[in-house]
């Protein structure tokens, strides 16, 4: 069985993480970025919206990476 687990959990632990924490952190990361194309894509066609949603999220997202 470890065999089988392995693809699953080399990379989580090959950054100091357990599979569910890695998971989590992917899916959290997965929102944000889910919520900054949103942000983009309504700024695009209303520019008064959302300014600078995204950059702000982006920025904070790569705040988070460098600081793992």
């Amino acid at each position: 069985m470890r065999n089988l687990m392995t693809p699953f959990t080399a990379h989580p632990a090959s950054v100091g993480e357990s599979y569910v924490a890695h998971m989590r952190f992917a899916f959290g990361f997965s929102v944000t970025l889910l919520a900054a194309g949103l942000a983009a894509l309504v700024h695009g066609i209303l520019p008064c919206f959302f300014e600078r949603t995204a950059s702000n999220l982006i920025r904070d997202m790569h705040a988070r990476l460098e600081n793992r």
